[in-house]
């Protein structure tokens, strides 16, 4: 069981089944037997093809219905496949970007913490540690973060799984780290540090008002694929950087040391374990004032 907050300051607990079942699979011993398995890339890419083929479509009416999900948001279809439906794109204005340039936005619909990254980038989601350095690989980049803040977006299957650019600036090459699948549902990240464990990928953006942001999108249990669309190194605020196929999925931000301040209520539920539910583009930190000013 774990608590989701929203903007208004509303506190609610999730324990669903799919969380009960999920807490069995990686908190008895049994379970990470079964588990095993399921978080191979070999599974991952054989469930993608399934939920990619004609036949899958007949699993998106009941999955909508379980789910209770609210379709009004979104393109009606036809959709081809699971995946293309689990791909929907929103109407035009239903995720509408804050362009207030010193707003720090979401780039993605999910569930938000915020870590704050110590002077040897050392960061704890829940109850596991982690280091920069064994998230990236490499020893340069995080310290480079070092003092600044870790923004974890959590993306479960029922949201939705397009992400954006939260600025205007320059992309570099990207670089890909494989690994396995596991959920990032928060039962699994007492058990395993999955952040370091998990397939990912990431890349630098140059950006206008914030520094030099690194993003990175961790795919996740059962096709947590990553789409990037690179479309090009010069990037804008708001525009379409990837997708997510079927998977609950995660994307990272590392901000350097005095350039973006998280908002208050988002600091204050992460000391407390809460996680914050927010939507794609929707403010979430200040830039720096005083750098924000001195290059504007």
């Amino acid at each position: 069981m774990y608590r989701i907050a929203d903007r208004n300051g509303k506190i609610k607990e999730q324990n669903s089944a799919q969380d009960r079942l999920l807490e069995w699979l990686y908190g008895h011993c049994v379970g990470r037997l079964l588990l095993r398995p399921l978080i191979s890339p070999a599974v991952s890419k054989l469930g993608g093809k399934i939920l990619s083929s004609r036949p899958s479509s007949l699993l998106i009416r009941p999955f909508v219905r379980a789910s209770g999900m609210d379709l009004s948001d979104y393109e009606q279809g036809p959709f081809d496949s699971y995946n293309d439906f689990f791909q929907r794109k929103a109407l035009p204005g239903a995720r509408p970007v804050d362009m207030e340039p010193e707003h720090f936005v979401s780039p993605c619909d999910g569930k938000v913490s915020v870590s704050k990254l110590d002077e040897k980038s050392v960061f704890q989601i829940k109850h596991t540690r982690y280091t920069a350095e064994r998230l990236l690989r490499n020893r340069k980049l995080a310290k480079a973060y070092a003092g600044g803040y870790l923004w974890v977006f959590r993306l479960s299957v029922e949201d939705y799984h397009r992400y954006i650019y939260i600025d205007r600036g320059v992309e570099s090459e990207s670089v890909r780290i494989p690994g396995v699948f596991h959920t990032v549902n928060p039962v699994a990240n007492d058990v395993f540090p999955v952040y370091k464990e998990n397939t990912r990928e990431y890349s630098l953006l140059r950006t206008e008002n914030f520094g030099t942001v690194l993003q990175m999108e961790v795919g996740a249990l059962l096709v947590g694929k990553i789409e990037n669309h690179r479309q090009g190194r010069v990037f804008r605020r708001g525009q379409e950087k990837g997708a997510f196929a079927f998977g609950g999925s995660t994307i990272l931000l590392m901000t350097q040391k005095g350039r973006v301040y998280p908002d208050q209520d988002l600091l204050e539920y992460s000391r407390r374990g809460i996680e914050v539910s927010v939507r794609q583009g929707e403010a979430v930190g200040r830039a720096n004032q005083v750098l924000f000013f001195r290059t504007n």
